[in-house]
Formats: C-alpha cells, sequence, structure tokens
C-alpha cells in the first residue's frame, strides 16, 4: 500500500485490521457498510468518557463545561468539513436515517399536501425512500421515482421531464450510491430542481470519506451524514439544513433542551440546531465525528482519494480475470464500490466462502430493493474500499472467488 501521509503507514492506525479471521490476515473490504476506526477517534471517546463525562448545555459545574465546549467543537468541525455558512445549520442525529426522517417529518409535515409531489432517484437506499412514503400518507403527496440508465447513472433527461410537470417540492438523491459506487451530479439536480421551485435533499452518508463535500456549491438544501461511514462511531451523524429552512421548520420530536419555556399552557420552542435536539445527545459519539473528520482532514482526502482511485483501477483488473463473474453497475464517475454476480453461486453463498477465507464482504439488496429490480438482479456481492485497504486486501478476495467458482462448478 501506497503512504498517504509522511512516515505513516494508515494501515497500522487501525487496531481492528490487525486481526485474523478463520485464520488468515483479515481482508477487510465492506466499508461501504461501516469504517473501522482509527486510533484517534477511539482515543478521543474514550478520553471524554475518563474525563470529561458529563450532559452538556445544562451544567454550571467544570465537567459539564467541558463536555459541551468539546460537544460544539465538534459541531463546528462538521461545519466546516462540509463548508456549512454557520455551525448553526448543523443538527446532530443518529445518522443519515434520522436526518431525512427529521426532513421528511419536520419539513414534509408542514410543507406537503395532497398533489404535491416528492422526487427520489431509482438508485435510492431505502432511507431515502421510506421516510417520504410515511409522510406522504399523512399529507396526501406522492413520492415517485426518476430514472437511472442501465450503467447505473441519474437520468438528467427524465428528471427535469418530470419537473416541469409542476407539483414537485422535493427532490431526494444520493450523492454517492452504496450499491454501485456512482457519484451523482447533485449540484446539477440542484440546479435543475431550483429552476422548478423544488428543494433538494441529498444522502451524503456514502460521500464524506470520498469526495470533497462542499454544500454551498453543491446548492443544496437538506444534506444528510453519518460518522460510521468516514471512520468515526455508530449512532451518530448530523444534518446540514439551511439557515432559514430550520427556523421555519416546526420541532421533529419533544424534550429536553428543544424549548425556551414549557408550561401547561403552551410551549414555546429554542432556535435551530437545539429546537432538533431533543434529550441527552450522544455527546462522545459527537465527539468522535469531530475527530474522524479531523483525521480524514490530516491525512488529506486528496491523498485519500488518490490512493483509492489507484486501488479501484487495480481492483476492476483483478475481479476481470475471475470467469463468470458480473460487475453490476459501470458508471464512469465512481468510488471504489464493486458490486457483482457469478453466475456460479448466489451472493449469499459467495459471501460465506470469502467469510472462511478472512474476506469480509457485504452481500443482499444493500437496502435497495427498487434498485436491485431495476437491475434485474435479486441481489449482490459487494467489495467496498476504503483508505485503509490495499492490493493484499484485493488478492484475498480474488483468491477466494476463484475458490468458490471451484466449489460451485
Amino acid at each position: 500500500m501506497s503512504k498517504l501521509r509522511s512516515q505513516i503507514d494508515v494501515r497500522l492506525e487501525f487496531p481492528a485490521l490487525a486481526q485474523e479471521v478463520s485464520g488468515r490476515p483479515l481482508a477487510y473490504l465492506d466499508s461501504a457498510a461501516s469504517t473501522q476506526k482509527p486510533n484517534a477517534v477511539l482515543a478521543a471517546m474514550e478520553r471524554f468518557y475518563r474525563e470529561d463525562n458529563a450532559n452538556v448545555h445544562r451544567g454550571v459545574h467544570t465537567l459539564s463545561q467541558r463536555a459541551t465546549d468539546a460537544f460544539e467543537a465538534a459541531r463546528r468541525t462538521v461545519a466546516r468539513f462540509v463548508n456549512a455558512q454557520s455551525e448553526r445549520e448543523v443538527v446532530f442525529t443518529k445518522g443519515c436515517t434520522e436526518a431525512i426522517n427529521l426532513v421528511a417529518a419536520s419539513w414534509g409535515g408542514a410543507n406537503l399536501g395532497p398533489g404535491d409531489r416528492v422526487l427520489v432517484s431509482h438508485m435510492e437506499h431505502h432511507a431515502d425512500i421510506v421516510p417520504w412514503q410515511l409522510i406522504a400518507q399523512r399529507t396526501g403527496a406522492t413520492v415517485e421515482p426518476f430514472p437511472i440508465t442501465d450503467s447505473g447513472e441519474v437520468d438528467l433527461a427524465s428528471l427535469e421531464a418530470m419537473l416541469a410537470a409542476g407539483r414537485v417540492k422535493l427532490v431526494g438523491v444520493k450523492h454517492v450510491c452504496n450499491a454501485l459506487g456512482t457519484v451523482n451530479p447533485v449540484a446539477e439536480i440542484a440546479r435543475l430542481a431550483h429552476a422548478h421551485g423544488a428543494l433538494v435533499l441529498a444522502d451524503g452518508a456514502q460521500a464524506l470519506a470520498h469526495v470533497p463535500v462542499d454544500v454551498q456549491a453543491l446548492g443544496v438544501d437538506f444534506y444528510a451524514m453519518s460518522a460510521h461511514k468516514v471512520y468515526g462511531p455508530m449512532g451518530v451523524g448530523a444534518l446540514y439544513g439551511r439557515a432559514e429552512l430550520l427556523e421555519a421548520m416546526p420541532p421533529y420530536q419533544g424534550g429536553g433542551d428543544m424549548i425556551r419555556t414549557v408550561s401547561f399552557e403552551g410551549t414555546t420552542f429554542n432556535d435551530p440546531p437545539n429546537r432538533f435536539e431533543p434529550g441527552t445527545p450522544n455527546v462522545a459519539g459527537a465527539i468522535g465525528f469531530g475527530a474522524a473528520l479531523d483525521w480524514v482532514r490530516a491525512v488529506g482526502l486528496g491523498a485519500i482519494a488518490a490512493h483509492e482511485s489507484a486501488l479501484t483501477a487495480y481492483s476492476s483488473s483483478r475481479l476481470a480475470e475471475v470467469p463468470g463473474l458480473r460487475v453490476v453497475g459501470t458508471a464512469p464517475e465512481r468510488i471504489g464500490v464493486f458490486s457483482f454476480v457469478m453466475d456460479a453461486a448466489h451472493p449469499h453463498d459467495v459471501g460465506t466462502v470469502l467469510d472462511r477465507h478472512g474476506v469480509a464482504v457485504r452481500t443482499g439488496h444493500h437496502c435497495c430493493m427498487p434498485l436491485m429490480r431495476r437491475l434485474g438482479v435479486p441481489a449482490t456481492t459487494r467489495i467496498s474500499l476504503a483508505a485503509y485497504s490495499n492490493e493484499a486486501d484485493v488478492d484475498a478476495a480474488v483468491e477466494a472467488l476463484h475458490g468458490v467458482r471451484a466449489l460451485f462448478t
């Protein structure tokens, strides 16, 4: 593996990668599902629990003030990483799923009505579809898919035609597709949507670890993020929302810290982002999220992207050596994600055999059942790369795939 920064082997910063599985060195190729965590993230979270463990925003004692400072510093880190105008535009959530549900329930509940339309691409994750279906049932709106090509790219002409038909209030789209690796033209989608009076929510779960994210340059109105896809902890993420939109949105859930005053005669609510953060937040998770983004910035997203690009090319050539293997999704703008089928075995059997060789991959529909139906496959096996992936991981996977073919033919 080429060094991503001088004198440091990035792989050694991830303790989970040092283990063996089934008597072989772990080849972790399931980073699109969840990335491993570097020592910097683990240390930041442990330090909080060892030294600063206290609730935030509610105490005058030293530990509470230190915890609050660290929590809000993490918010500023997220805001800087995606180039939000202000940290007030960043709401901490449990992840992308809750971020999208927040927008659907709060903005959608207040702004959608009978006859209104929400457009989502045919490659969307279930978390980009189901929240809008739920709010549509309550409001009388409809949720409609806009097409993709056989190579796994958004059909912009069809999207523009659907926008032109009228009554579209919001377009939801992945920045990067978790199942195919396609990098979608979010800025162009936002331009088209805004030209027809629609807002745009981008799902950035797969983007932060691989491509630059500038919410102002992209022109999106909402952007959902998940920490565990970008070397951070599970159970925490964030929603970016334009300040004027967040200020106009009603609360998503009720509880402590999202209020200004409470009485039995009525309640008034706090300003964003606090309005959307009821109860005790995942303080350690937010701190870990900030530490993960600091780690990516220190290593250099450009260096990571260059490494992954070279490894993606290497992976493509090695996978082409396996007879009967077909990669699904071949968009030219993509990250290191390979979804494939084999004529010799079902994806679940492929994944089981690979695990016996110490190779971790994902199998199934990847929470993209409509996409699988569109592509005419019941499921795929997915290899996904990260900053710590190397050629040895890919070689181990290809060796195991030859073993699959030998076993099932």
